[in-house]
């Protein structure tokens, strides 16, 4: 199946919550920042009822959702995600070969409608001609810029990250969005998105959403959203793989044949 084929099927199948215009990017709220360092309290004593909850053998805290992550019974487009990742390497946050030419940072916040619509409507055309091929890396460094919801979501990418899985976990997501901030990216969630991942453990998810190694790479990617000067979600930084890297215009995120002809660009 083509990228596009696979998008036009997701598209269909997926029921859409308000999304972005073209173009449409979205930014945080003045009380964002306050609030996200609230949010970090509040969920590091949510990890703890988590970890107490689930011991220590990684098992998941709600009977219903599987140890071990599959297509059965999973999210709806789980199956299309499956599809546009199988055989493509990931090493933690990166899609890829390690060795491709050209590299593509995204920015971005799983709470983000405008996010939603670059990653299902332009990514699936990028990622089996470009990325597949080996030409086109692309480095995800999630931030949590909407409001409160998009923090725990956030640490449970970086974790799905450590099992090399992040991509899948963050696209399902994306797949199966609902309107920000209005608590549909709570823990249940969060679970079933990660039992939707095959071969995902699940409560390996859940353990490393609170810990030290997860954190700390979180406060990393807020320190490189900083220095970019990020703006907005989503936001791509583009170049040849180790030189200094440009912002990309929303004009060009979000029209696939611009970016895939900007990558190109980078290629020659």
């Amino acid at each position: 199946m083509s990228g596009k084929q696979a998008r036009r099927r997701r598209q269909k199948a997926a029921a859409p919550p308000p999304v972005a215009r073209k173009g449409e990017r979205r930014r945080a709220s003045p009380k964002v920042l306050v609030i996200a360092a609230v949010v970090a309290l509040v969920v590091a004593g949510a990890a703890v009822g988590i970890a107490l909850a689930v011991g220590g053998n990684g098992t998941s805290s709600t009977s219903t959702v599987p140890t071990v992550g599959s297509l059965t019974n999973a999210l709806p487009n789980a199956v299309f995600v499956q599809r546009e990742f199988a055989g493509i390497p990931q090493h933690g946050l990166v899609l890829g070969s390690p060795k491709a030419p050209v590299t593509m940072v995204e920015y971005i916040d799983l709470q983000c409608p405008g996010c939603r619509s670059f990653e299902t409507s332009v990514l699936p055309s990028i990622v089996p001609s470009l990325v597949r091929s080996g030409k086109l890396k692309i480095e995800a460094r999630p931030i949590a810029i909407i409001g409160p919801d998009s923090l725990p979501a956030r640490n449970a990418a970086i974790a799905a990250a450590g099992q090399n899985r992040a991509f899948n976990f963050m696209q399902i997501i994306y797949a199966n969005q609902g309107t920000e901030n209005t608590g549909w990216l709570n823990q249940a969630f969060i679970e079933k998105a990660a039992a939707s991942v095959p071969r995902m453990n699940v409560g390996a998810v859940l353990d490393g959403q609170s810990s030290g190694a997860v954190k700390n790479l979180g406060k990393t990617i807020d320190t490189e959203a900083t220095a970019d000067r990020v703006p907005a979600t989503p936001t791509l930084f583009l170049g040849k793989t180790g030189s200094k890297l440009s912002e990309v215009s929303s004009s060009v995120t979000f029209d696939e044949a611009k970016l895939a002809a900007a990558i190109r660009h980078n290629l020659g």
